[in-house]
This record gives C-alpha cells, structure tokens and sequence, in this order.
C-alpha cells in the first residue's frame, strides 16, 4: 500500500464560533484558536479543519458564503487567519480549511447580480425556474425542511436552495462558475494552505430537466435527494476541479459525499481513479435516530463499517469519524452520558480510531462533552432545527414534545462553546457566550481532565500516541470477529506477522469476548479503559458495562 502523510496523520475539527473567544465579544475567534494550538499539538494532532470562516451573514454559520476571499468579522481578519497558518505551520500541523462549491450566500456578489434581471450576464450563474401552475418549478424540498425553491417577485421566478433559502446554489452547468470557483481554489492553494474539507460536493449536479419527486401514492418526505445527490455525469466535474485544482498540490481533500455506496466509492477515493482523498460517508451515522432508532444496533453497526473497511481494503481512504460539527455528541446518543459516561466516551472512542482510516475528532469529543437541554427554541441558534420547530408546531405537536427531540438531535448539541475550565462560561469568553454554555462545565473540563490520569482526554492521548507507534494501525489489513454479537465491536489489525485485536463492548451490560483462535496475554495488552486483573492467558473474557480493550496477539 503506497504510503503518504495524510494516511498516517490524526485530524482535528475546529468549529471556530465555539472554540475560543479571544476579545470578550463571545464569539469564538481566529486568534482564540490562537492561543489553544499547544493545546491540540500535545493532543497529538497533525492536522486541523477549521468550519468556514469565510465572510459571511451567518444564515447557516458560516456555510452560506458571501465572499470565498475574505474573513467573517466575528473571526477576525486575513492578517489572523495568515498568522493562525503561519503558527499551525511552525508547530509542525497542518491546516486545511472547509471549501464550499455547492452554494453560496444570497448576499454574495455573483447572486446579487444574477436576481437583478432575467438578463444578467450572470443569470445563468445560478438555478432559476419559472412557476408551474401558480407553484414551485417541481416538487423538491430542502435539506432543511420545506421547499428547494424561493419566490423571487422582482423578475417573478424561483431560485432553487438544496440547503437554506439563503444559500442559492451555484448552476455548475455554466463554465464560467466553475472556472471562477477553481480560481479562487488555486488562490487559497497558493495562500500555503494543506487542503480542503468539501462542503456537499455530492449535490453539485443535478438530475437534468429537474423532474418531480415521484412520491408515493402523493405522500411527501423529506427528501429530494434522488434528484440531486451524486447523480449520474458528476465525476466529470470531479474530475475537473481536480485537475484545475488541488491535484497539482501535495495536499489533504476529503469530500462530505452523502448518498456515495461503496461500489462507487472508488470513482472519488481510489488510489486510481478517485478525485479526493478520502470522503465521509453517513450510512453509519444515520443508524441512530432520535424518534425511529434511538437504541444503537451494534450488529448494523459493524456491518457497515466493515462494508466500508473491506470496500476500500487496497482501494482507495477511509476518514474515520463519530462526531462532527451536524450530529448530536455521541456519548449521549450510542452511549451513556450519566451512569457510564466516561467509559462509554472511551469505548467508542477505541471503536473507530484503530480501525484503516484517518480518524478526525470534533472539538469537546477528546473530553466526552454532552447534549444540552434548553428550555427554548430561542436558545438555539439551528436554522434546520428552528425550521423544525416551526414545522412541528404548525402541525399542532406540543412544544415540549418537540422540544425532547430537538434535545436529542440538533445539530446545536455538538456546537456549544468548549469547555476549557470551570471558570465563568467555561473558560471560552469572558464576555456573553454567541449560545449557553453546557451547564456541566464545570464537572466537565479540558483543565480538569487534563490533571485526572483516567480521564477521557488522556485515553484520547495514549491512544493517539499507539496509533502513531504502530504502523498495523495504519496499513495493517482490518477483518471483524465475532461479527453477529449483539453488544461487542471486536476485530482484527493485521500486517505482516503482527495480529492486534480491538474489543469493544458498546452497551451497558456486561458481555464476554470469546475467540478460540485468538489468544489474550494480560501483559500483552496495550489500551484499557478500566483497570484490568492479572490474567492467565485466556481466549475468553468478560468486558464490563463499556469496557475496551486493545491486545497484541502475536
């Protein structure tokens, strides 16, 4: 397997907004992330992903772009975001930053040109329909809840917006958007950056002519993606933007590619013939929901991590992730953030970071940050889960009914401000937090984990430091065992003659390991997360409620 720098790196999430405020306006900051680089240095990080910080009206923090050159005030300024890489750089990390090509902001210059008149030189620059029979052009709805499409009165047509109505998306049918989105690529490649996180590259083309949703028996559901998600004629355009772009750089991409299976997973990833690096790929996200699957199915679950393990074995890239920025924090989802909380944040933590990939980690999952609960939607600040809200309300569903849903699956749990110490706001600002801070900081904190040997964040460090002192963590060959019990997630790392097995018991009960052709020495093991007995060699083992542990077999 050819080796490179991005296969052996660990990655790091920074959503900006919530990580550190620097000027007391309480807003994270460019500066804010700053002051924290040795603190992600010492995590054992190679690379940081920042969220957009682009200039941008903030409809969709940071997502609905209105000037792909320039940085958002709150953040900051073009000076702190050169001397953010400049100081990523001198600490031996890189950096790579989101890249959204899908849409931009309705307040960007290209959209306010194109709205002005059905004969703009840039009309074309985006999706614009006429109404069919006094409605919508077609039937699709928005990521975020309603119609994909908007009114616009002054030239009486629709535009259409796969995510927000303030973000329109871009007609990559046109040449000239796409020349002009590939300019300012190269301008960032230039400016020294390591790479890109692509923002819904998977909804850049559309299904031609626009046709409706054929929704059954006339029912509607939340989801048009058929129509434009990874739809046939976009590996073209994939393939361009590499070649005009980032191809030319020895640099980090990886796509967020909704709706990519794994039998075409090696058009974007493979070492052949894939257009980026690696991708995130949410089949085994979406296994969890809040109202329909709110019990994990550890079963499934390896299923579908293995499918993507064994689909890209001398393929293609695997990015290794459990949270990010648009999900709920995991312990509070597939664990146990109250009886189990520590073990729970650690077993998983085991579960996908040894596996063949590049494990990310979001910022506050190093530390088992939680869900939040609070009392008003006027707390949150989710533009999907305000559309939720009113949504659900119109259709006459108690407040307090959504409300335990949206406490279970807004996007907004995974976007409090970090909890650094417990000190006022957690030690994030010394202002008024943009949103409420996590009520438990003070139980839960980056100073006090840093000070507890057991704590999560120093498992988060042993295990990185492991991964990095063994090469069958990275190149090694990954097979399941034990593929049909209902609580463990074991498997194998293999290479050469050095066998690693990984166990995870991922529920509150106690479940025994047992393998006969694998052999367990306890001085042999190299990741716990409880203490463990002196014990015989054994192929048999009883794991307490969460408990991991990680072997060298031979």
């Amino acid at each position: 397997m050819k080796k490179v720098w991005w296969k052996e790196a660990v990655a790091y999430q920074i959503y900006p907004r919530s990580f550190q405020d620097s000027n007391g306006d309480g807003i994270g900051d460019l500066q804010g992330i700053i002051q924290r680089l040795d603190y992600i240095k010492d995590l054992g990080v190679d690379v940081i992903w920042i969220c957009p910080m682009y200039k941008s009206p903030n409809d969709d923090n940071g997502y609905d772009i209105s000037d792909y050159q320039d940085i958002m005030e709150d953040f900051g300024t073009m000076e702190d975001f050169e001397q953010l890489l400049k100081e990523v750089h001198l600490r031996g990390m890189k950096l790579i930053i989101d890249l959204v090509l899908n849409h931009t902001s309705d307040e960007h210059p290209w959209f306010i040109e194109s709205r002005s008149s059905k004969d703009s030189p840039k009309r074309d620059w985006y999706i614009w329909r006429d109404g069919k029979d006094g409605k919508e052009p077609n039937n699709w709805e928005s990521i975020f809840g309603g119609s994909a499409w908007q009114y616009d009165k002054a030239t009486n047509q629709y535009y259409l917006h796969v995510f927000s109505t303030k973000q329109p998306d871009l007609n990559w049918e046109n040449e000239e958007v796409r020349n002009a989105l590939y300019e300012m690529v190269n301008w960032w490649l230039k400016k020294g950056i390591d790479g890109f996180r692509i923002d819904a590259i998977s909804h850049i083309k559309k299904r031609p002519g626009l046709p409706d949703m054929p929704y059954p028996k006339g029912e509607r559901y939340v989801s048009s993606f058929d129509m434009h998600m990874n739809q046939e004629g976009i590996q073209e355009y994939l393939q361009e933007l590499k070649d005009q772009t980032y191809g030319n750089y020895n640099v980090m991409t990886v796509g967020e590619a909704n709706g990519v299976t794994i039998e075409e997973a090696p058009l974007w990833v493979g070492e052949e013939e894939g257009k980026m690096n690696m991708i995130f790929q949410f089949e085994h996200i979406s296994l969890w929901d809040a109202e329909t699957n709110p019990e994990l199915d550890v079963v499934a679950l390896k299923k579908v991590l293995t499918k993507w393990q064994k689909g890209l074995e001398n393929k293609g890239w695997n990015a290794l992730f459990i949270e990010n920025h648009d999900r709920p924090r995991i312990v509070s989802t597939w664990g146990d953030d109250k009886e189990y909380w520590r073990e729970s944040a650690t077993a998983l933590g085991t579960m996908y970071f040894l596996m063949q990939g590049t494990p990310f980690i979001y910022q506050g999952q190093e530390i088992g940050m939680t869900n939040v609960q609070f009392p008003s939607i006027d707390d949150y600040d989710d533009v999907a889960t305000k559309n939720l809200y009113r949504i659900k309300r119109e259709e006459g569903v108690p407040h307090e009914k959504i409300m335990k849903y949206i406490w279970a699956s807004s996007r907004d749990n995974s976007r409090t401000p970090m909890q650094w110490s417990d000190e006022p706001n957690a030690g994030f600002t010394t202002g008024t937090p943009w949103m409420k801070v996590n009520d438990n900081y003070r139980e839960i904190n980056v100073q006090k984990q840093l000070e507890d040997e057991k704590s999560i964040l120093n498992f988060y460090k042993k295990m990185i430091r492991l991964k990095k002192e063994n090469d069958v963590f990275t190149y090694g060959t990954y097979d399941l065992i034990n593929e049909e019990h209902p609580q463990i997630y074991a498997y194998t790392r293999t290479i050469g003659n050095e066998i690693i097995v990984v166990i995870a018991n991922l529920s509150k009960k106690t479940a025994e390991f047992h393998n006969p052709s694998l052999t367990l020495h306890a001085d042999r093991l190299l990741l716990h997360n409880y203490d463990v007995v002196q014990h015989e060699a054994t192929h048999s083992v009883i794991l307490r409620p969460y408990e991991a542990r990680v072997y060298r077999v031979q």
